[in-house]
């Protein structure tokens, strides 16, 4: 069932009964083990609390260091109380829910709309600002332990501590182009018989110059002491004598790179939190690294929910597609997360439960059955196994009935609702700052636009809108943006966050970036949110 809460100008979250299931989501993403990359967003949505940082020490010789074991204090709430933070040294055993206790005997907590609800112990508001949930998903969680491996594997993932230059680069003097090594003014004389010999690349006996004489050299060799300069090939003529004659004039030190022109040993070279590209797989490479020290992607598991659901083929029978399976696997992955898996267990409570406990992901994200129909299992099933509801709705179009909760230390469930626009706003407001955290990767930039078109908005809640690049710095909102729909997210070059009330034409909106729109197109707004 389709979620109402999306035409503009409709009710408000808070107060208002989202629908069971509609379109739910999870195909079988295989398992993909990945990597991540990053420091802990402190500013994860505009308004929300901020993640506080921690300093990494000096890092051991040949691998990024780890930081220290010690942790930040406890951070705000969104409501300014402290919210508790799990350890972050985590044993290599993953943390289990809790096990069964007289909450299995209670009855099931009513969803009441637009009151407090119970669960876990706790009484939270139903819905919180999306500038405040965001917030609060980047700072719940913890960064993982760092740990080392290959520079290979390395890629993708967030560094664990400060990479040092373990030599100096270059190593030694060398040269920057084929051609002479020359000592002192010219002509040269060559050596007898290597006119067409001389030094090349990974020669270790490379014997010294004196004054008027060359070698011939290639780019990359050591530079032979007592040289100096290079001289092109293109600009030295070999006269029949064996002598060496330039037709440019030679400076000191032409086309010879200085042994430590780019580092000196000890130099820092990146800062704990850089995500691994293969630009830093090269650097730290060349510094001398054989293994880093990474933090590991959080390890995600999607439970799909929902009877109506189908894998294949055409709706049938009140029967619909699961649409979201083929899009959640390389999302999460393209948010950091390993992605362990899908499973899909229909309305079944007790598998629910049962997963749940059973799962040693990071991170369980559940799609479909965070309302308050009659088989939206998901509250009744946290409440029952203890957890503690961070997020329990969020003042957004689409995708209000989302949530956020805490199984167990260091463990986390990320309920969506089933719709799949209303899906990805959910994977947006809450999974991805928390997955930033986990994975130690960095924040993207805030960057916004302005609007070609006015954007209508909800009269107290924040709306998520589709919107396509038109050049000139402007975006323009794309239709088919119901909750139940795909469509203009697939043309989609962002998210426009349109704040209650609305923008209108000509009017900036901050936009929220898709994992596989990184194009050139996003020249020119980069802080345009500010």
């Amino acid at each position: 069932m389709p979620d109402p809460s999306a035409a503009a100008g409709g009710p408000s979250a808070a107060g208002t009964p989202s629908p069971a299931h509609g379109p739910s989501a999870a195909a079988g993403a295989p398992d993909c083990p990945g990597s991540a990359a990053g420091v802990p967003d402190p500013s994860a949505g505009a308004g929300g609390p901020s993640a506080v940082g921690t300093p990494s020490p000096t890092p051991d010789p040949g691998a990024a260091a780890e930081p220290g074991a010690a942790g930040p204090p406890p951070r705000p709430s969104a409501s300014g109380g402290p919210v508790d933070v799990p350890d972050p040294a985590r044993s290599p055993a993953r943390s289990r829910p809790q096990q069964p206790s007289d909450r299995d005997n209670a009855p099931d907590p009513a969803p009441t709309p637009g009151a407090q609800r119970a669960v876990g112990g706790e009484h939270r508001s139903h819905a919180v600002s999306w500038p405040v949930a965001r917030g609060l998903a980047g700072e719940v969680g913890e960064r993982l332990v760092a740990a080392p491996c290959g520079v290979a594997e390395a890629l993708g993932q967030a560094l664990g501590g400060v990479v040092v230059a373990l030599t100096d680069l270059p190593a030694f003097d060398t040269s920057a182009m084929d051609g002479w090594a020359v000592a002192g003014p010219g002509p040269w004389r060559l050596p007898h018989g290597e006119e067409h010999a001389g030094i090349l690349a990974g020669c270790s006996d490379v014997l010294p110059l004196r004054d008027g004489e060359a070698v011939r050299i290639a780019t990359g060799a050591r530079v032979p002491p007592g040289a100096t300069a290079v001289l092109r090939s293109e600009h030295g003529t070999v006269r029949p004598q064996g002598e060496l004659y330039a037709s440019r004039h030679l400076t000191q030190g032409q086309d010879i790179r200085p042994r430590g022109q780019e580092c000196r040993r000890g130099d820092e070279l990146l800062p704990a939190g850089t995500l691994v590209t293969p630009a830093v797989l090269g650097l730290v490479s060349a510094a001398g690294y054989d293994r880093l020290r990474v933090v590991p992607r959080p390890r995600v598991e999607v439970l799909v929910l929902g009877d109506e659901l189908l894998r294949e083929g055409l709706p049938h029978d009140g029967r619909i597609r699961d649409a979201l399976g083929p899009l959640l696997g390389p999302w999460l992955q393209a948010l950091g997360a390993e992605p362990a898996g899908v499973r899909r267990l229909g309305d079944d409570a007790a598998a629910l439960r049962v997963a749940l406990e059973a799962s040693d992901a990071d991170v369980v994200i559940t799609t479909g059955g965070t309302a308050g129909g009659p088989v939206d299992h998901v509250h009744p099933t946290l409440h029952r196994l203890g957890a503690e509801l961070l997020v329990d709705g969020v003042a957004v179009r689409p995708g209000h009935p989302m949530l956020l909760a805490r199984l167990a230390p260091g463990r986390y469930v990320v309920g969506l609702p089933g719709n799949p626009l209303a899906a990805v706003a959910g994977l947006l407001t809450l999974a991805e700052p928390l997955l930033r955290t986990l994975s130690g990767r960095p924040a993207a930039e805030r960057w916004g636009a302005r609007l070609s078109e006015a954007a209508a908005g909800h009269a107290t809640d924040t709306r998520l809108v589709p919107v396509a690049y038109e050049g000139g710095g402007r975006v323009r909102p794309l239709r088919f943006h119901g909750p139940a729909m795909l469509r203009g997210l697939a043309s989609a070059d962002a998210l426009a966050v349109v704040p209650p009330g609305g923008v209108d034409r000509g009017g900036r909106a901050e936009l929220l970036g898709l994992p596989w729109q990184t194009g050139p197109w996003q020249t020119g707004l980069a802080g345009g949110a500010r």
